[in-house]
């Protein structure tokens, strides 16, 4: 029973890290107002198909804003410089990621770039809060 335990667990380990060690990256910043729930090795997408993860999320002790690092796979080395960056949730309660929306420059984002182009988390408690206070109004 013990083994069959240690075999699943290193079989899901081996699937969980293939999909980044298969893949040469070139690493990219983003700086957001709010990551909420974002975690690191969380996707990154591009219209639902998955282009990278989430390397690291880390304080600017200058701004002291979040700053998310992205390993974005080397098969999509020509995402143009002025792509956005939102930080997205799956279904209702869903796990966080970023969806990427490409822009349109004639320049493409390199290895050590910072994305100017970005929108924070969106809480749902903010949003329900922002839906009862709308109501108490009318």
């Amino acid at each position: 029973m013990l083994a069959g335990i240690a075999a699943v667990a290193m079989l899901a380990v081996q699937v969980t890290d293939s999909g980044i060690r298969s893949h040469d990256t070139y690493r990219i910043e983003a700086k957001f107002e709010n990551v909420g729930g974002l975690a690191e090795n969380a996707p990154i997408m591009i219209g639902g198909v998955l282009v990278g993860r989430v390397a690291s999320i880390r304080i600017d002790l200058e701004e002291y804003i979040p700053v998310v690092s992205m390993d974005i796979f080397s098969y999509y080395d020509e995402l143009p410089d002025d792509t956005g960056a939102s930080i997205l949730t799956s279904g209702l309660l869903g796990a966080q990621f970023i969806g990427l929306s490409p822009g349109s420059s004639e320049f493409y984002l390199e290895e050590g770039d910072e994305m100017e182009f970005t929108q924070s988390a969106v809480q749902l408690e903010t949003l329900i809060g922002q839906f009862l206070y709308g109501r108490d109004n009318e």
